[in-house]
């Protein structure tokens, strides 16, 4: 009797205790994966409406004086403008031609194809660092992350019209950062020679293709570039420091070629005359100081924007919910496994070098109110957002050696915080898509109005200024600012438009 109950007490425990092991990690991985799908629905929802409303946008400002180019000279016509006469921004004419070919039709739909484009392009670089880290996580995880970057980048601004929606200002200042960023994948994708290859030669293209698009994009990637192969030597390993030191330097060479061919071109040389920005008055002591105000002042309107703390929350849950690289390992050759805090304090210095840079060669052009014009800050900001998430992420790990507890309450908290960030974003979301709403029904009712009569034969018709978000129109200031007046008179083919209050 007595060996019976042994023998009971024995199995018992075995047979009731053994499949938790199994049971609780997978059922945990479909809760995570559960809860993941979930919390990305709100960014992607966000983001979704803010792509249906760029609908509502039409020409305004310099797009007014690139339509008439585009539609009348073609390609070449826009890129001998820029490149002769405007900036020397030979890519930035591309882009413009790729949109700007459609007419009004490619401003609206431009915000849902560049916003699926960018949101892809971070999807892909979000999955590719994990892979290249040796994490894995739950199914949508890179997803959520990428959405959720995607939604403080585009909106966690004071002028989400200017800095998203108004096509000339987002190819320079947020498509470009994104792009740069989309040259990085093949590096961390490649595992072989003819890989490795390629992505060295995607950098070479892609450096060019940025120096010549954006010269706030080339000074961050400069930065960046320089950042990391000062540091390759402690955070990186073997093969993995070689291979990205040769791809560094020939991204480093491909950006310098293109910023020499914009620099050196007519365009820019008429650019700096026009706003003075010689070296001497951008360099000057005078002027860097006054720069230096002015990126101080930036610093504390991005730093006091709470949405930014999405970027946080979201790094926050990635942290807690990879698995893997527990030896910090990045896939076979360990890279990017060292000193994650120094690595951190490395790229928060180049945030703040590159932002000043940018705020030097921005200076010349917008003078003090470069301090108040957010659609010009997307270079440096998409590196600030990253910056936040990758914080979040080491906070995230280093909480995963708690309690359960501790961890349900932190990733709960972490997507209340990511939910909240989403309401805050949108509700003024929507209050621009009414203020874009009344534009595009003006806007629409001016246009038909206009090219009704040029169609008649007219050649001077009055003109209502029809703005939003502070674009600038013709007859701003209450008549007293033309440009750009002429521009609209050559996109409708009349010689002249008059200041009109009264809205046809």
């Amino acid at each position: 009797m007595t060996a019976d109950t042994s023998k009971t007490s024995d199995t018992q425990p075995e047979s009731e205790e053994s499949p938790r092991p199994e049971a609780r990690p997978g059922h945990a991985r479909r809760w995570a994966t559960i809860w993941t799908a979930a919390l990305a629905l709100l960014p992607l929802a966000l983001l979704g409406a803010a792509f249906w409303i760029g609908r509502l946008v039409r020409p305004g400002g310099d797009d007014w004086c690139f339509l008439p180019v585009v539609r009348d000279e073609g390609a070449s016509g826009m890129i001998a403008k820029f490149f002769f006469h405007d900036n020397g921004r030979v890519a930035n004419a591309l882009l413009v031609v790729a949109y700007g070919s459609f007419g009004v039709a490619g401003h609206r739909w431009f915000a849902l194809v560049s916003g699926v484009l960018m949101l892809g392009i971070l999807w892909a670089l979000t999955a590719a660092v994990l892979k290249r880290a040796g994490l894995t996580g739950p199914r949508g995880l890179a997803l959520l992350v990428a959405a959720m970057t995607a939604a403080t980048f585009f909106l966690a601004t004071s002028n989400t019209y200017k800095t998203f929606y108004w096509p000339a200002n987002s190819v320079s200042h947020t498509v470009a950062p994104v792009l740069a960023c989309a040259a990085v994948i093949p590096l961390l994708r490649a595992r072989t020679g003819w890989g490795r290859d390629f992505a060295v030669g995607v950098a070479c293209v892609a450096g060019v293709f940025i120096g010549t698009l954006s010269e706030e994009t080339a000074v961050v990637a400069f930065v960046v570039l320089a950042a990391t192969l000062l540091i390759s030597c402690w955070a990186l390993p073997g093969a993995g420091r070689t291979h990205t030191r040769i791809w560094c330097a020939f991204a480093f060479a491909g950006v310098a070629v293109g910023t020499a061919i914009l620099y050196l071109s007519p365009g820019a040389r008429a650019r700096r005359e026009r706003f003075g920005a010689d070296g001497a008055s951008m360099f000057g002591p005078e002027a860097l100081t006054a720069t230096l105000r002015a990126f101080g002042h930036i610093l504390g309107t991005i730093f006091t924007t709470w949405q930014y703390l999405g970027a946080v929350a979201v790094g926050v849950v990635l942290g807690l919910l990879v698995r893997g690289g527990e030896q910090g390992a990045d896939g076979p050759d360990g890279s990017l496994r060292r000193r994650p805090l120094r690595l951190a304090l490395v790229g928060f210095l180049a945030f703040l070098v590159s932002g000043y840079l940018c705020t030097v060669v921005a200076y010349p052009a917008f003078g003090v109110s470069v301090k108040y014009a957010p659609r010009i800050w997307g270079d440096f900001l998409l590196l600030f957002v990253m910056l936040l998430v990758g914080a979040g992420a080491l906070l995230g790990r280093a909480l995963r050696g708690r309690r359960r507890g501790i961890r349900v309450a932190t990733a709960t908290a972490a997507g209340a915080v990511c939910a909240l960030v989403c309401v805050g974003l949108a509700v003024p979301l929507i209050q621009l898509e009414q203020e874009m709403e009344v534009r595009a029904q003006r806007w629409d009712r001016q246009d038909r109005s206009l090219r009704t009569q040029a169609a008649r034969g007219a050649q001077v018709l009055p003109y209502t200024p029809v703005s939003v978000s502070g674009m600038g129109e013709p007859f701003g200031n209450n008549g007293k600012k033309l440009w750009p007046g002429q521009c609209v008179a050559q996109y409708y083919h009349l010689k002249k438009i008059t200041y009109s209050t009264r809205m046809p």
